[in-house]
Parts: structure tokens; sequence; C-alpha cells
């Protein structure tokens, strides 16, 4: 088992115990097709992001490249190789996003977090990114976080959002 000191999602389980967990989701998912990003998935899930240790863990349990595994991580957004916050703050940059302030609301949270995108605050309450698009045009411009969509954003509705976390 390899000797990973890094700080996970999961409180009372040591780094050992979450490899054999995540060891645990590649043996009911080996072999069967298309199934690295599913375990890519709990993976992040059980361990919070996924360093390079684990993708090599991960990689060496596959029989496949480490090449493959991080090629997969660092092309999907829904992936980290960093610590993630506890909460996670996306503006939606669309079209509609974009046209109707999305990009305002983007140079707000900089300021407001301290934080470039891509960036964890150093409280480790939120990380902040982009995304391309959350499926909700008729509300632009809208943020989620974690999985709550916010429609009709503005600059003076952002501390009243961020104040519920």
């Amino acid at each position: 088992m390899l000797n990973n000191t890094a700080k996970c999602i999961c409180t009372g389980c040591s780094d050992n115990e979450k490899f054999d967990e995540i060891a645990n989701v590649i043996d009911l998912y080996k072999g069967k097709e298309g199934s690295l990003i599913q375990i890519l998935h709990l993976a992040q899930e059980i361990y919070g992001y996924l360093p390079l240790e684990l993708q090599m863990f991960i990689a060496n349990a596959l029989d496949k490249p480490l090449s493959e595994v991080s090629g997969v991580v660092s092309f999907y957004s829904f992936f980290s190789d960093k610590p993630r916050g506890q909460h996670t703050i996306r503006v939606c940059l669309g079209t509609a996003c974009y046209v109707r302030g999305g990009k305002k609301i983007v140079e707000y949270l900089k300021t407001k977090l301290a934080v470039d995108i891509g960036g964890t605050t150093d409280d480790g309450k939120f990380t902040f990114e982009i995304a391309r698009c959350i499926g909700a045009c008729g509300l632009a411009p809208a943020i989620m976080i974690d999985n709550k969509v916010y429609k009709q954003v503005s600059e003076n509705k952002i501390d009243s959002i961020l104040s519920k976390y």
C-alpha cells in the first residue's frame, strides 16, 4: 500500500483504509469496458481528490498506463488532482450566462474569494471553477454551488448566497 500523507475528505479513515476501499471499487469494476471514469469518480468521492499517487495505484490495479489514467483526470473538469474546498462554486460561462453578466460574476468572485479560477480559498471552504454550460440558460446568469443552481445572479446577490455556506 502506498504511504500517502495528503489530507482527504473522509474523517476518521486512514489513507490505507481509503486505498483499501478504492481497491474494493476497482475489484468491482475491473475488466468492465469503460469503467475507468466510474472508478475515478468513486475514488475521488472516497479520497476527496486524485493525487498522482492514487492515479498510479489505480493505473497499476487496472494494468493501464499512468498516462491513460492521468489523461482522463486532466481532461474532465469534475476530476481534481489537488485538494478541493468543502464547497465547489461553478460560474456558468455558456453563451447566455456570458452575455448576461457571467464574466462580471467571475471577476467579483475572484476578488471576493481571493482566488483565481481553479483555486481553493485559504480556509478550504470554496473551490472556484468555471463551467461552459450548466443547462440553465433561461436562468442566466447562473452559478452552481455544489449541486444547487442559483439563477439570475448578480454581484449584489453573491454575498447573500455565500453567507448560506
